[in-house]
């Protein structure tokens, strides 16, 4: 049964929704998770960073990230930071696929946010009045002891997706404004870089000569827009290459060398600094990670 409670840190299910409404004064570092996720925005003073891009939350925002791509919320304590999580396992939405013979894919607003690295969509009051309906009826339908309610909750659901992935269809291709994103021509480049040599060096000396900059002045503006070093965003998006390799059965040295980790004593620290457990280990218990920590 698919359960609508309080925050958890493991996805056990085929989609969890989490309403949420707290002031917690916390650090969240650059993070993953195995399944998808959306967010509904609907107060406090929140930006969130996704795959580098700073989104500066408004009432009514939608956030689409899809399972492994390292994200993490930067919250004002000073206000109440309200929303609505939907965490949802990727295989039970490509379940429903089989069923259609449009080729319509649930997985779509996850798949077209992530190709386009666009993960923001702005929706306004009355969509989300619209959004709360069909998560009120899950809730009615998960509670409820009816013939065929486990089948009509995952229905209503499958309906609610359907919904998001068309609002993702319909959202505006005007760029955003310095307001909504923010991630100049530099920083962009720096996160193209990495994206297309996670293998290769990715020293800031490298970085900074291929792009014909100051690595001073490299350091301090991917920090100050990206909210992380580069040395940890590398690290971070190196791991989830390499969890994937070890979990699509490359053996692990392979894992590592692909991932740009030369050393692999460094390699087996950081994935269990991350991880909890050692690059063995995780293969060996074929483990799913989750972050045990935090929903955000």
């Amino acid at each position: 049964m698919n359960t609508i409670n309080d925050k958890k840190g493991y996805l056990d299910d085929n989609f969890k929704i989490f309403l949420i409404n707290d002031r917690k004064d916390i650090e969240f570092e650059y993070h993953h998770h195995d399944f998808n996720k959306i967010i509904i925005f609907l107060g406090g003073k929140v930006s969130y960073y996704i795959e580098g891009k700073r989104y500066d939350l408004k009432k009514s925002d939608l956030l689409f990230i899809s399972n492994n791509e390292i994200h993490k919320p930067v919250i004002s304590p000073d206000e109440n930071y309200s929303r609505i999580v939907i965490w949802i396992n990727k295989d039970f939405l490509n379940h429903f696929n089989n069923f259609n013979n449009k080729n319509e894919n649930l997985s779509n607003c996850f798949e077209m946010a992530s190709a386009k690295k666009d993960y923001l969509v702005e929706t306004d009051d009355r969509t989300l009045k619209n959004i709360k309906l069909y998560i009120n009826k899950i809730i009615y339908s998960n509670d409820s002891d009816l013939f065929g309610g486990e089948l009509f909750n995952h229905c209503l659901f499958v309906e609610l997706m359907i919904t998001l992935n068309r609002i993702y269809l319909k959202k505006d291709s005007v760029a955003y404004s310095s307001s909504e994103i923010l991630c100049d021509e530099i920083v962009q480049k720096v996160l193209d870089y990495i994206e297309n040599n996670i293998s290769n060096d990715l020293s800031i000396d490298k970085i900074a000569s291929k792009l014909y900059v100051s690595k001073y002045y490299l350091m301090r503006k991917f920090k100050a827009q990206v909210g992380t070093s580069i040395h940890h965003y590398v690290i971070q998006k190196r791991l989830v290459l390499a969890k994937n390799l070890i979990k699509n059965g490359e053996l692990i040295t392979h894992a590592a060398v692909q991932c740009g980790f030369n050393d692999y004593s460094s390699f087996v620290r950081a994935f269990k600094s991350v991880y909890k457990m050692s690059p063995k280990q995780f293969k060996d218990e074929v483990y799913l990670f989750n972050d045990t920590n935090t929903n955000e």
